[in-house]
């Protein structure tokens, strides 16, 4: 087999690979643009589209010292330059959410487990240089008992200076299978039936834990 044919065969190789990953962070990204609150950082998925993001770079490199057909370069770099768009975009998104919700996030272990390593960092950041600039522009300079970053005063019994995700959001979704009747409250009086491949404007509240599990799709 000659070199073109192996350079020709790893990239089919790597595009084919890559069109299951995109379709999968094309669902995190629609997911995470759609869900009010952070999700969780899928790191094995990030990871294999690196990789063959990586793959894509290395193989149209040797499709230029190969003097691969132009229409074939191109259609690779098609693929490549989507990928680099969505995981681009993926990340951006993740990234204003922690600026958004940056005092929540460093107060809440549960929702730092959901970042990846670099965006717990990113958060710790965040969080000290609001702080900093808060204190010496603004709280410094107010009188005792108004001078907290996350309380209006020192009668507030809870952190209400700190914005908090709306889960009460209407989103609208996507179900992957059957779920069967599914209580959209705590007491039951909001039952609805959940069909596969059917579409529907709910709380975000109600399905959380059908989008996390992975059974439910938000548009």
């Amino acid at each position: 087999m000659s070199s073109w044919d192996d350079d020709e065969s790893a990239a089919a190789s790597a595009a084919e690979a890559a069109t299951t990953d995109v379709e999968l962070l094309r669902r995190a990204w629609r997911n995470e643009k759609a869900a009010p609150e952070i999700l969780r950082f899928d790191t094995p998925l990030v990871s294999r589209v690196r990789e063959q993001i990586q793959l894509l770079e290395e193989t149209l490199d040797d499709f230029a010292d190969t003097g691969v057909d132009d229409l074939v370069v191109s259609l690779y770099q098609m693929d490549l330059d989507r990928t680099l768009f969505l995981l681009r975009s993926y990340l951006r998104l993740r990234l204003q959410k922690i600026e958004k919700y940056t005092m929540l996030i460093s107060r809440s272990d549960d929702l730092r487990s959901r970042l990846s390593p670099q965006e717990r960092r990113f958060a710790k950041s965040c969080a000290e240089f609001m702080e900093k600039h808060l204190e010496q522009s603004v709280l410094s300079k107010l009188p005792y008992g108004y001078d907290s970053v996350t309380r209006q005063s020192l009668s507030s019994t809870e952190d209400d200076m700190v914005p908090e995700p709306q889960l009460d959001t209407f989103v609208f979704c996507k179900t992957k299978s059957d779920v069967g009747a599914f209580q959209l409250d705590d007491i039951g009086e909001e039952v609805v039936d959940l069909v596969a491949d059917d579409l529907y404007v709910l709380r975000y509240k109600s399905i959380k834990g059908l989008v996390e599990g992975g059974r439910i799709d938000l548009i």
